[in-house]
């Protein structure tokens, strides 16, 4: 069997930050310039034999997170009206380079992701994720990692044992006591990064937490009175690995566009 290295590229990860850095005023073409540069160099790094960007869409729903947590995501600062519009543009520019874009539909582009990520490594082939959305980190496994473009770094399980004291099959129940502020995640009230990382380190995870009759005093209120809680934010924090694809593997096959069809 051919071996095969899926990368799947975080698309407006990588967009509202290169976006963001611009200088002067922004300007829609310059950015899908820059974003082309970078996936020159994630493709000459990489080698892919398939790769994909897979975006967000845009609609007001905030999904089933925000059922569980009404205030999920709220007030996050909304993508700018100019590069809003000028999506097609820059998709138009990845597809020049041979890159197909996926637009998640009704669910968000994380679970997308996610889905596709673990059904190819699952398989036993490579994937890589290139972004630096430290939430894809629970995935990580011998077959599938994470790099962060910006930081040239691998967002793998040393860098995660070094930035959150868990193991990368832990972050979710860390997140579920500790929340995610950035998200609008409560997690625990009174239940800190350090407090986290405690209780994880005397119990493999939540549930385990949460049934357990010998917690130290200073932890037994706090977790009883919000046990709900914590396990609706571990949920939020968890990414689903289910939904339905509809494509498959030979799509998104990698055929890197000649010079002469760059410039037809």
């Amino acid at each position: 069997m051919s071996s095969i290295h899926l990368v799947v590229i975080d698309a407006l990860n990588l967009i509202r930050r290169v976006h963001a850095a611009q200088p002067g005023e922004p300007d829609v073409r310059n950015t899908a310039n820059v974003c082309c540069q970078a996936l020159g160099k994630i493709i000459q790094m990489s080698q892919p034999t398939h790769i994909v960007a897979v975006f967000d869409h845009h609609g007001d729903d905030r999904g089933w997170r925000a059922q569980l947590l009404p205030n999920y995501k709220e007030g996050r600062k909304p993508m700018p009206e100019e590069l809003m519009h000028g999506m097609e543009l820059i998709q138009d520019a990845f597809m020049a380079m041979g890159i197909d874009s996926l637009l998640s539909d009704g669910d968000e582009a994380d679970d997308l992701v996610a889905t596709l990520a673990l059904k190819v490594a699952s398989g036993g082939h490579q994937v890589t994720i290139v972004s630096t959305d430290k939430g894809y980190c629970q995935l990580l496994q011998p077959t599938l990692r994470i790099r962060d473009y910006f930081q040239q770094r691998w967002l793998d399980s040393p860098f995660i044992e070094k930035e959150f004291g868990v193991k990368p099959e832990q972050l979710t129940d860390y997140w579920g006591l500790a929340g995610i502020s950035s998200s609008k995640i409560p997690g625990v009230p009174g239940i800190g990064p350090k407090a986290a990382v405690e209780l994880l380190t005397q119990y493999p995870n939540l549930e385990a937490i949460l049934a357990a009759d010998n917690l130290p005093t200073k932890w037994q209120k706090k977790i009883a009175a919000h046990g709900e809680q914590a396990l609706a934010c571990k949920q939020v924090a968890s990414l689903k690995t289910d939904l339905q694809l509809g494509f498959n593997l030979q799509d998104i096959r990698f055929q890197p566009a000649t010079t002469a069809d760059a410039e037809t």
